[in-house]
C-alpha cells in the first residue's frame, strides 16, 4: 500500500506536481529590470501566495485521513499528492525569496517549513520500509500471537526449572521475572534490553565471585542460557539432565520470541516516533506562515 503511494495512478500527481513546477520557475525567470528577483515582486508575491495555498492543503490531510465516510479522493491519492507537492513546495518557497535569507520571522517560516518537508521525507521512508519489516520480523504473525508464545515459554520454563537443583531453580525463575521488554521512549527506540538475573555466585563458574543474591545483567538471556548450558553435563540424575536439556531448549526458543518483540517494539516505535516531530512542526508552520503575511502586508 504504501510503496504504491508513489504510483498511484500511475504516478499522476508526480506530473501534476512537475507541471506546477515547470510554471513556478518560467514565472519566477519572467523577473526582469533592474531590481534583483525578491519576495516584494509581483513574481514573488505570486509564488508566495501559491506556496502558502500548498501549504495549508497540505495540512488537511490529517483532517481527510479521519474524515471515512468522505468521498472527496482516497485516503491513498491524498498522500501521494502530499509528498509529491509537498516536495514542490520546498522549491517553490526557495524561488519566492529568491534565496534571500536575514534574521527575521521570514527566514525562520522557511526553516520551520524545511523541517517539516525533511521530516516528511523520512516519515516517506519508514512507512515504505518498515512495515514489511514488521511483517518479516513477525513471521506473518502478530505481536499478540508472539507474546501469548512468550507466556507459555515462561510457564514451561518455571515448571522445568523445579525439577532441577535449588540453585538452577532460583536463577531462572528471577532471570523469567527480571526480563524486561520494551521500556521508555528512548529504550523502545534503541531497542535497549535492562533484563536482569539474580544469582548467588554457585551458578556457573563465570560468577562465582557473586555472593548474596546479587542481580547482574542478563542481555539477550545470555547469562541464563550459559548457566543451564554449563549444568547439563553436571546433572546428577537422568530425570535432571532431562529436564536441563529441555530447559535449555526452552530459553533459546525464549532468545528468539523476545529478540523479535524488542524488534517489533523498536520498528513500530521509528514508526510512530516522526509524527511526534512531524505534526508539532506543521503546526508551528502553520502560525510561522500567518506571521510571515501578517507582517509583509504590515511592513512591505
Amino acid at each position: 500500500m504504501f510503496t504504491n503511494i508513489l504510483r498511484y495512478r500511475n504516478g499522476l500527481y508526480l506530473w501534476w506536481s512537475l507541471a506546477l513546477l515547470a510554471v513556478c520557475v518560467a514565472l519566477y525567470v519572467s523577473h526582469s529590470g533592474g531590481e534583483p528577483a525578491n519576495g516584494g515582486t509581483w513574481q514573488g508575491y505570486v509564488l508566495g501566495t501559491i506556496g502558502a495555498v500548498l501549504i495549508i492543503w497540505l495540512t488537511l490531510l490529517g483532517i481527510r485521513k479521519r474524515r471515512y465516510s468522505s468521498t472527496f479522493g482516497s485516503v491513498q491519492g491524498w498522500t501521494s499528492a502530499h509528498v509529491y507537492l509537498g516536495t514542490v513546495t520546498l522549491v517553490i518557497a526557495s524561488l519566492h525569496s529568491a534565496m534571500q535569507f536575514g534574521w527575521n520571522v521570514h527566514t525562520f517560516a522557511y526553516i520551520v517549513m524545511c523541517l517539516v518537508i525533511f521530516s516528511g521525507f523520512y516519515g516517506l521512508h519508514v512507512y515504505i520500509n518498515y512495515p514489511r519489516s514488521l511483517s518479516d520480523n513477525r513471521l506473518g504473525g502478530s505481536r499478540d500471537a508472539l507474546f501469548a508464545e512468550l507466556y507459555e515459554l515462561n510457564k514451561r520454563g518455571m515448571q522445568l526449572s523445579r525439577r532441577c537443583g535449588p540453585v538452577i531453580r532460583g536463577a531462572i525463575e528471577s532471570g523469567i521475572e527480571r526480563t524486561a521488554i520494551g521500556g521508555g521512549v528512548l529504550a523502545q527506540l534503541l531497542g535497549s534490553d535492562k533484563s536482569l538475573i539474580l544469582l548467588t555466585g554457585n551458578e556457573s563458574t563465570a560468577f562465582s565471585d557473586n555472593s548474596g543474591g546479587k542481580p547482574v545483567a542478563n542481555r539477550d538471556q545470555k547469562v541464563a542460557i550459559d548457566i543451564v548450558a554449563e549444568w547439563v553435563p553436571k546433572a546428577d540424575k537422568p530425570d535432571e539432565a532431562v529436564a536441563l536439556e529441555e530447559l535449555l531448549s526452552v530459553l533459546c526458543r525464549r532468545q528468539t520470541i523476545i529478540r523479535r518483540l524488542r524488534k517489533d517494539i523498536q520498528l513500530q516505535g521509528w514508526v510512530q516516533v516522526w509524527l511526534y516531530v512531524h505534526i508539532p512542526l506543521t503546526i508551528a508552520l502553520f502560525f510561522a506562515l500567518a506571521v510571515h503575511i501578517i507582517t509583509t502586508f504590515i511592513y512591505w
